[in-house]
């Protein structure tokens, strides 16, 4: 009994002691120190023997220790001083990651008597980091076709600090056509987008290369580069897509690995290779990388490893989807690890109606039932669409909703909606179901048919066969079935006199047009004229557009001959005195074309000749000239025969004949014509008077000469008298002698050549010239006349 007195004694005194050391430091909360990260080893951080109430000493006597929660030997107790100190540098970024703050807690353990208390040790950043792109180089491929203001999405910059010392701010270097701003989404982190200040021309400028700058919020600010290569393209217009700009997510921490966290999706209005898009994540941590991965086809994001709570609660995922031409969209995704909800919403869709008129205002297009078979919060339910349809979500009855539109849809902007019905509870964590309809809009003949060209130009040769096909109009309609069926018609042409009706037809079915007739370039060159498309709507809808037909032309008109003219009652000589020099231009042949082009290009040929290599023809201007000398064994009568022919394909040609007469010792351009042979003596007084010398001479030689002689030489003169040619007044006839070659006679000299009346053989009678202008020349001419020459060629001279 004195035992156990003596026992119970010592035990109360153990209970009692402590009992009093408990209330003794009862007045001791956590509290909470700070030290900077990177401090050296060594720094004092405070001292726990002033902050425990105790006297120096007592730590040690009391076997005092500092534990942390890692058992980590980062903090050193001096028990003899009190002295809290850092054991090593401490990196905040090594210690905690992203997280912030960053805070250390550890326990001051006491044994004698047995005390613990807490306290927490702040970590505070400092800027020992300096911002870091994923990638040194960023390649964006941008089409031409973008308009200003277009953003594209940067990958941001990492920065293992936190707070102001992470990254705050983006810049670009300078250009023209971009700037940088910063998307700050409801996470509060910051994204560098890519801004179009002014469009772009792949053919000025194919590519691009800036410098993007992230800073972040220390002091000194620390910064890091990437270089941004912007590739621009030349069609792909339209950038893919997502439904939702940021994507929400929970998942159970207990989920297995593969099982899907989210599906994100994306469209694109491009088609083909453009529109194929293709998932991934825009930038991860080595963290996210290892946890998640995205399915590049479906967009789908599953787990690679189990997640934890404990270690990490969210996790932030950028993902990208680029499509075919290089263009991408970018969307977040928040997903939040949470502790576990086992069934999942159901939807049953109670009547579906599809297809729906574009014109229709309000329509209920679908009625749904949801359900789900929890209770409270994990029971309690939203539902849900995308955000960019034109439709809404109406609850009806208790879990009932309808799916309505939200005013009335375009079949020609979209002809099918795919609407994805998300259902999600409340629970912890929440589950959802997702449901996808497909609602078709039908077509109302609201878009008028379109010509692809406002104006058309066909070509057609002239004397073409009827219904000849000379081109085709086409137009389209944006409705369909009936709707975008269209119907070609003539419109009434402008110029009431054009006969259109006999000219063109239309196939109302395909809009190919028909020549009904041949056409005839001279008589009509050009027509033009209106056609319309009716569409088979109700009402119907048309449009019009302008045909214009030109005629081409065709090399069918044959060259004809204006001089020398062939149907004359007697033929026209050209007389060509012996003594000419080569080239004397012996006449000139004048012929024009009906047709244009080179279908009218004119070329001269000398076909035939009485005597080869006498006379050429030039081919370009149709002048004939003599070729060589003349000579004394030269015939005097020439025939010349000479080709006309055009350019065109085939060729077509016309001939002309000459006649030339070699005069013997003849030197004098042109002689005058009987009947003006008196006017021109009156005119010219000086003419009469070597006339009159002339004839005196004459006189007596032929009073020397036998009377014969002398009356034949009377009878001669009478004759020539009375068959002389009249002057022609006026412009010269065309079978007047032209010398130069451009239509008029040289030295103002005109020759009118006269035949024998009656003779069988044609003999040439007289050289009658016209003088015009020159007498002085032609007193000379004249003088060079001998009796010998007028006696061998029958000319008279009064």
């Amino acid at each position: 009994m004195e035992a156990a007195g003596e026992r119970f004694p010592k035990q109360r005194q153990v209970v009692i002691l402590f009992l009093l050391v408990e209330v003794a430091l009862a007045g001791w909360e956590s509290r909470r120190y700070s030290v900077m990260e990177e401090t050296e080893s060594g720094t004092l951080v405070t001292n726990l023997a002033k902050d425990l109430g105790l006297g120096a000493g007592e730590l040690a006597a009391r076997g005092a220790r500092v534990v942390t929660e890692d058992n980590e030997p980062r903090l050193q107790l001096d028990l003899q001083t009190g002295n809290l100190t850092v054991n090593e540098k401490l990196d905040r970024e090594g210690m905690c990651g992203p997280a912030d703050p960053c805070v250390m807690h550890f326990q001051v353990l006491l044994k004698k008597p047995l005390g613990v208390f807490r306290a927490e040790l702040l970590v505070r950043d400092i800027n020992d980091h300096s911002p870091e792109f994923p990638e040194r180089e960023m390649t964006l491929k941008i089409p031409e076709t973008s308009l200003p203001g277009t953003v594209f999405p940067l990958k941001k910059a990492q920065d293992l600090d936190v707070g102001n010392n992470n990254v705050q701010n983006y810049n670009i270097s300078p250009n023209s056509h971009f700037h940088v701003s910063i998307h700050n989404p409801a996470d509060g982190r910051k994204y560098p987008e890519l801004v179009l200040d002014k469009e772009l021309d792949r053919e000025v400028q194919a590519e691009l290369r800036l410098t993007l700058t992230a800073l972040d919020g220390g002091s000194p600010p620390r910064s890091g580069t990437a270089r941004v290569h912007i590739l621009v393209l030349d069609v792909n217009d339209n950038a893919p897509e997502f439904a939702q700009r940021l994507y929400q997510v929970q998942v159970p921490e207990n989920s297995p690995v593969g099982s899907l966290v989210i599906k994100v999706s994306a469209r694109d209005l491009d088609t083909g290779t453009n529109g194929e898009i293709s998932y991934s994540l825009s930038y991860s941590s080595q963290e996210i990388s290892t946890t998640f991965e995205v399915n590049s086809l479906s967009g789908e994001v599953r787990l690679s490893k189990h997640v934890d709570f404990e270690t990490i609660s969210s996790y932030e995922l950028d993902i990208d989807a680029s499509d075919g031409g290089g263009l991408s969209g970018k969307c977040a995704v928040s997903i939040e690890v949470v502790d576990v909800n086992d069934n999942s919403p159901e939807l049953t869709i109670s009547s579906l109606t599809s297809p729906i008129p574009e014109n229709s205002p309000e329509t209920e297009v679908a009625l749904f039932r949801i359900r789900d078979r929890d209770s409270g919060n994990n029971g309690r339910m939203t539902c849900s669409i995308q955000d960019d349809l034109p439709f809404l979500l109406k609850p009806t009855e208790e879990n009932f909703y309808t799916l309505v539109t939200n005013g009335a849809l375009d079949r020609e902007t979209t002809a099918e909606y795919n609407i994805t019905i998300t259902v999600t509870d409340m629970g912890t964590p929440s589950l959802k179901t997702e449901h996808n309809i497909t609602v078709l809009v039908s077509d109302v003949n609201d878009n008028a048919p379109a010509f692809t060209q406002t104006a058309y130009t066909l070509f057609v040769r002239e004397n073409n066969s009827p219904a000849l096909h000379i081109g085709s109009v086409s137009a389209s309609d944006r409705d369909a079935g009936a709707n975008a069926q269209v119907a070609y018609s003539l419109l009434p042409p402008r110029d009431p006199s054009l006969p259109l009706a006999s000219l063109v037809s239309i196939n109302a079915d395909n809009g190919q047009l028909f020549a009904l007739r041949a056409l005839d370039y001279e008589a009509l060159q050009a027509f033009e004229f209106g056609v319309g498309a009716t569409d088979r709507g109700s009402p119907a809808l048309s449009s019009q557009a302008l045909v214009r037909v030109q005629v081409l032309d065709a090399n069918d008109n044959a060259p004809f001959v204006l001089y020398p003219l062939q149907n004359g009652s007697a033929p026209c000589t050209e007389l060509v005195p012996r003594a000419a020099e080569p080239g004397y231009v012996v006449s000139k042949v004048v012929a024009v074309d009906g047709d244009s082009g080179q279908n009218a290009w004119l070329s001269y040929q000398l076909l035939k000749a009485t005597e080869p290599g006498l006379f050429g023809v030039w081919a370009h201007n149709g002048e004939v000239r003599t070729a060589r000398p003349l000579g004394e064994r030269d015939a005097a009568r020439h025939r010349l025969l000479v080709l006309v022919k055009d350019n065109g394909e085939p060729p077509l040609s016309a001939s002309v004949t000459l006649h030339v007469l070699l005069v013997d010792g003849f030197s004098q351009p042109f002689l005058p014509l009987p009947e003006a042979a008196a006017d021109a003596a009156r005119a010219d007084p000086l003419t009469v008077y070597l006339v009159v010398a002339l004839a005196s001479v004459s006189s007596l030689f032929l009073f020397s000469v036998l009377a014969f002689v002398a009356v034949r030489l009377c009878r001669r003169s009478r004759a020539g008298l009375a068959g002389g040619c009249s002057v022609p007044e006026g412009r010269f006839p065309g079978h007047l002698v032209d010398v130069t070659g451009t239509g008029t006679l040289s030295q103002s000299y005109q020759y009118e050549v006269c035949l024998t009346g009656g003779s069988g053989t044609s003999e040439f009678k007289f050289l009658k010239p016209i003088l015009l202008n020159n007498q002085e020349q032609g007193l000379e001419r004249n003088t060079e006349v001998t009796p010998a020459f007028q006696n061998s060629f029958g000319f008279n001279i009064q």
